[in-house]
C-alpha cells in the first residue's frame, strides 16, 4: 500500500507521535512509506496547498499522526482538515486512521473528532490507536503499536469501518434577527464574550447582539479573529518552567488581564468541521501558557452556538467536559435549532443568576476522571512543572486515596468484624440504617434550621 503519514505535530520529527509511525514503518518495508509534516509546515501550506495535494492523491492509507491537545487535536490539524475541504480534493474511498499520544486526557474526544472530519472526506475511516506518550517505550505499547497495524491493514481488507455519524436533516439556515429588548444594567459583575465570528456571519453576532441586550450586566465581546496570533501551540513545554509563551505576540498578558479577569465567560462561535474554524483551536491550545492550572475554577462559563449542536454529540461531550475539569458553573447552551429568542434569554437569566450566587456543583465522571489524570501526572513531573505542582499543592488536588491512612483502618476494622460469623448475624439488616444515620442528621438539622 502507499501510506502517507500526516504528521500534525508543530514538533515536525521530533514528535513523540511520529515515532509510533517510523516504528511501524521499519517493520513493513513490503510497502511504501510517505510523510507530509502538515503541523510544522501548515503556514507554508496555507500559501502553497500542492504539496499536500500530490501525496494525498498518491496514497491509499491516510495515517493521521498527532498529540492530543486541550481536548482535541492541536490546531495544526484542524487548519491542515480546513485546507483539505476547501481545497476540494477527492479522497472518496481511501482508506485513514489515526495514531494519537497523550495521557489518555480526553483522547476519546481527539479521535472522535479525527473521525468525523475524515467521513466527512468520503474515507473509510478504521479506528485507530490512542497510545500513552511511553508505551513505545514498553514492549507492551510496541506489542499493541504492532497489533493495531496488523487490524488496520486487515481491516483495509475486510472492515469494519467507524460508523457514520448520523446527518442532521436539511434545514432552511435564515439570519436570526435580534428581538429582545434591552435589560436594565446591574454594576459589579465584568462578563466577557469570546468568540470568532468573522465580518459576514451576521447570524452569531445578532444572537450575541440579543445575548448582550437580555443580559441585566454589561459585556464586552472579544473576536479571537482580531489578535495577531503568532502562530498555534508549539508544544515546547517552555511556559512549563517560566509561565510564559516562547512567543512575543503577548498571549498569555492578552489572556490574563482581557479574559481570566471576567465574572463571567461566554463562548460564542459557528459549528464548523465538528468544531468551529480553527482560530477559536489556536486560542484553546496557546492557554498552555496555564500549564495544567484550573486558574478559572469557579466562574461561570455559558456558550451560543450556530449549528446544529443537537447533531454534534461528540462536541456536546467536550464543552461539558471542559466546564467540569475547569471547576466552572455551566450555565447552558443556547443555540438557533429551534426558539432562538427564548434560549437566549434563558442562558442571560441563568448566567447572572449563577454569578450573583457563586454557584457551584460536585464534578462528575468528566471532571473527576480528568482531574485525576492530570494530578498523577503533574506529581510525576513535578520537578519540569513547578507552577503547576506548586498550585495542585496549595488547592489540595493532591488528594491520593493511600494518603487516608485513618479511612483504610476504619474499612479494614469494619471488615474484619463483619469476617465474623456472629457479628455477621447480628448486623443483618442493619448495614443499611447505619450507613444513612449521618444522612439523617443533616436533615434533621435542615428542617429544624428551616423551622427558624
Amino acid at each position: 500500500m502507499q501510506i502517507l503519514i500526516i504528521n500534525s505535530s508543530p514538533k515536525g520529527k521530533n514528535s513523540t507521535t511520529y515515532q509510533t509511525a517510523l516504528y511501524l514503518q521499519a517493520l513493513h518495508p513490503e510497502h511504501t512509506f510517505a510523510t507530509l509534516h502538515a503541523g510544522q509546515q501548515i503556514k507554508r501550506l496555507e500559501q502553497d496547498f500542492s504539496p499536500a495535494r500530490k501525496a494525498l492523491a498518491a496514497a491509499d492509507l491516510l495515517l493521521f499522526c498527532y498529540p492530543v491537545y486541550t481536548f482535541i487535536a492541536p490546531y495544526q490539524l484542524h487548519r491542515f482538515f480546513e485546507l483539505m475541504k476547501a481545497d476540494g480534493i477527492s479522497l472518496q474511498g481511501k482508506f485513514a486512521s489515526q495514531i494519537s499520544t497523550s495521557k489518555h486526557f480526553y483522547d476519546v474526544t481527539a479521535q472522535r473528532y479525527v473521525e468525523e472530519n475524515c467521513l466527512d472526506l468520503g474515507l473509510h475511516t478504521i479506528r485507530g490507536l490512542s497510545a500513552d506518550m511511553e508505551d513505545l517505550l514498553r514492549e507492551q505499547g510496541r506489542r499493541e503499536a504492532r497489533d493495531f497495524f496488523d487490524q488496520l491493514l486487515f481491516s483495509c481488507a475486510h472492515g469494519p469501518f467507524v460508523t457514520p455519524t448520523l446527518q442532521p436533516p436539511v434545514r432552511e439556515k435564515t439570519v436570526y434577527q435580534p428581538t429582545l429588548a434591552e435589560a436594565a444594567k446591574k454594576d459589579g459583575k465584568d462578563v466577557v464574550i469570546v468568540t470568532n465570528y468573522a465580518p459576514e456571519d451576521e447570524n452569531l453576532q445578532h444572537m450575541i447582539a440579543d445575548f448582550r441586550a437580555a443580559l441585566p450586566y454589561a459585556s464586552r465581546v472579544v473576536n479571537l479573529r482580531e489578535f495577531p496570533f503568532d502562530g498555534g501551540c508549539l508544544g515546547c513545554f517552555g511556559c512549563a518552567v517560566t509561565g510564559k509563551c516562547v512567543y512575543k505576540d503577548g498571549f498569555d498578558t492578552f489572556l490574563r488581564k482581557k479574559i481570566q479577569t471576567a465574572d463571567g465567560f461566554v463562548y460564542a462561535f459557528t459549528i464548523s468541521d465538528h468544531y468551529t474554524h480553527s482560530s477559536f483551536k489556536c486560542f484553546d491550545d496557546r492557554q498552555f501558557c496555564n500549564g495544567h492550572r484550573t486558574v478559572t475554577h469557579g466562574t461561570p462559563i455559558a456558550y451560543i452556538i450556530s449549528g446544529d449542536y443537537r447533531y454534534e454529540s461528540n462536541l456536546r461531550m467536550i464543552v461539558e467536559g471542559r466546564a467540569e475539569v475547569g471547576g466552572n458553573y455551566l450555565c447552558g447552551v443556547a443555540t438557533d435549532e429551534a426558539d432562538t429568542a427564548a434560549g437566549l434569554r434563558s442562558l442571560a437569566d441563568n448566567l447572572a443568576f449563577a454569578m450573583e450566587r457563586t454557584l457551584s456543583r460536585p464534578a462528575n465522571f468528566y471532571g473527576v476522571g480528568g482531574m485525576k489524570i492530570f494530578r498523577d501526572l503533574i506529581y510525576v513531573m513535578q520537578g519540569l512543572m513547578k507552577a503547576d505542582h506548586k498550585f495542585y499543592k496549595t488547592h489540595g488536588i493532591y488528594d491520593f486515596p493511600q494518603k487516608q491512612v485513618g479511612r483504610i483502618w476504619q474499612m479494614r476494622l469494619v471488615g474484619a468484624l463483619l469476617a465474623i460469623p456472629a457479628v455477621q448475624k447480628k448486623a443483618k439488616g442493619k448495614m443499611s440504617e447505619a450507613m444513612i444515620a449521618p444522612y439523617r442528621k443533616v436533615i434533621d438539622q435542615a428542617a429544624g434550621q428551616k423551622k427558624e
